[in-house]
């Protein structure tokens, strides 16, 4: 890390604000932490096989959804090359809840509305998402690097299926994707070029199209100053930073350093829908910026 990002005060801002999860995350990431309290941590969400309550912080409805998932596989990566089962029940669950076309509905029935985003709680049950299905995937490719279960699961060949096909259609509908769905789509391909070049290569050419070389897209129906920027593009150096200009890279870098708050944690461009959540967002941005950082090298 660089003088301007301060890990003592990082620190401090999560063991005083952020979900014990994401301070063993955080753990994990500066090399003082341990798997098996943070698979514990993990676990407080779990249902059967499937993650809930709160795990998105947006989402505080008890039962497993989707969107739970994705903050599931994302701890599941982060513990490598430490396995659990976890992991494959996670991916057996997601198996019942695919559509019959492969993807996964953006969100199942809300039980309990109340300080849910109504995004969630609208959602149609029965469409597939290439929003929800590929960043779900993306994280669970990251898991299959290390845990042959996942990498051999019926639900990931199936889900990754679907988002190929879904991306390749992008052209053949004429379809502008929608700047959170464009963001988790090119990052499911970079994360697929370890496995899969030729796919991964295929998949961004049809995805460059829409995304500008300074790669600021503004998130339609968000804030008004809710942007998709070049690092939620390519949060780790890979073929997907292909698709932006350096300059765009550097300067997002720099608004990344210099986003950390004076209470030493970092903010969010978006809504969130209840004082839990602003939060738990928090938290959680606070150990991604990190991570981010981390891996270009500050």
């Amino acid at each position: 890390m660089t003088q301007a990002t301060s890990l003592a005060a990082a620190s401090r801002f999560l063991t005083g604000h952020a979900r014990l999860l994401d301070q063993h995350r955080y753990a994990l990431l500066v090399g003082r932490g341990d798997p098996q309290p943070t698979l514990a941590a993990l676990g407080a969400y779990r249902n059967d096989g499937g993650y809930g309550h709160g795990l998105e912080p947006d989402l505080r409805s008890p039962e497993s959804q989707p969107a739970a998932a994705l903050h599931a596989l994302e701890v599941l990566a982060e513990i490598a090359p430490v396995t659990s089962p976890q992991a494959e029940q996670l991916c057996d669950w997601l198996l019942t809840v695919t559509l019959p076309d492969g993807g996964l509905p953006f969100a199942l029935p809300v039980t309990e509305p109340e300080h849910c985003a109504p995004f969630w709680v609208h959602a149609d049950p029965g469409v597939s998402s290439l929003q929800i299905t590929s960043v779900v995937a993306l994280h669970a490719h990251r898991v299959a690097r290390h845990d042959r279960a996942v990498a051999d699961h019926p639900w990931l060949a199936r889900a990754t299926e679907f988002c190929v096909a879904a991306v390749h259609r992008l052209r053949t509908e004429h379809r502008t994707p929608h700047a959170i769905e464009l963001a988790f789509t090119v990052r499911f391909a970079d994360v697929l070029s370890g496995a899969h070049p030729e796919t991964a290569r295929e998949l961004l050419d049809v995805l460059g199209a829409f995304v500008p070389t300074d790669g600021m897209v503004h998130v339609q129906g968000g804030a008004d100053d809710e942007y998709m920027r070049p690092l939620d593009f390519a949060p780790q150096p890979g073929p997907a930073r292909a698709l932006l200009s350096q300059a765009a890279v550097e300067a997002d870098l720099r608004r990344l350093r210099s986003g950390q708050a004076d209470d030493g944690g970092w903010t969010v461009d978006f809504t969130s829908y209840s004082p839990a959540a602003t939060l738990e967002w928090r938290g959680y941005a606070t150990v991604n910026a990190l991570r981010t950082l981390q891996a270009y090298g500050d």
